[in-house]
């Protein structure tokens, strides 16, 4: 069952992790491409962030090293392909983020909310694809957590209108380190990393016993 968090939950532990000094680790590959996971100093934490949509899914793998550091693991785009019926995009989104838990072996799952002002249609399509995605962390056996896009933006960026280039922005801060451009790491997969790493902030606060 997902887990909702409150924007005031992440505000509160951002206000207090924003400024420490995460391990930086130069950003890897394509978009598309799974590499394999380097070994880190006892993870306290890893989690995959979902940015889920019907043609393209945004996916990103933060850990938490403790102290607030973070670092990025991997992260890419899952291009499902937009011709075929519904049925065999769905499919291919489960199958990849399938082959992405069994790559970076994440403990838990952080996924994107549906965005309230999407017409009715797009609704059902976008609630289908975050379906492949939730059931392939099921399936695994991860602990799902769901986090509104405001709310993400809210807690990353300060306000809950912000833009993709500014969640990106701060997410490059939070991890001090650059990613590679949007042309060969998506703008969806940085939003998977914000989501990805909203949790671990939030993981961290409820750890607190704020929660």
């Amino acid at each position: 069952m997902a887990v909702k968090v409150t924007p005031q939950d992440l505000e509160a532990f951002l206000s207090k992790g924003a400024g420490a000094s995460p391990a930086a680790r130069p950003a890897g590959s394509p978009p598309r491409s799974c590499p394999p996971p380097s070994p880190s100093p006892n993870p306290v934490a890893r989690v995959l962030g979902l940015d889920p949509g019907s043609v393209r899914t945004g996916w990103g793998v933060v850990e938490s090293l403790g102290g607030g550091r973070l670092r990025l693991v991997a992260g890419g785009t899952i291009k499902s392909p937009s011709r075929r019926p519904m049925a065999e995009r769905l499919l291919a989104i489960h199958q990849q983020i399938n082959q992405v838990i069994a790559r970076h072996q994440p403990g838990e799952m952080a996924v994107e909310g549906i965005f309230a002002a999407l017409n009715a249609r797009t609704a059902i399509i976008l609630g289908q694809a975050r379906g492949a995605a939730i059931l392939a962390g099921a399936v695994a056996g991860l602990a799902v957590y769901e986090y509104p896009p405001a709310s993400v933006k809210k807690a990353l960026v300060g306000t809950g209108q912000a833009d993709k280039h500014q969640v990106r922005a701060m997410v490059e801060a939070l991890l001090r380190q650059s990613l590679p451009p949007p042309a060969e790491f998506s703008l969806d997969a940085s939003d998977a990393l914000a989501i990805a790493v909203c949790h671990l902030h939030s993981r961290g606060l409820r750890g607190r016993g704020l929660k």
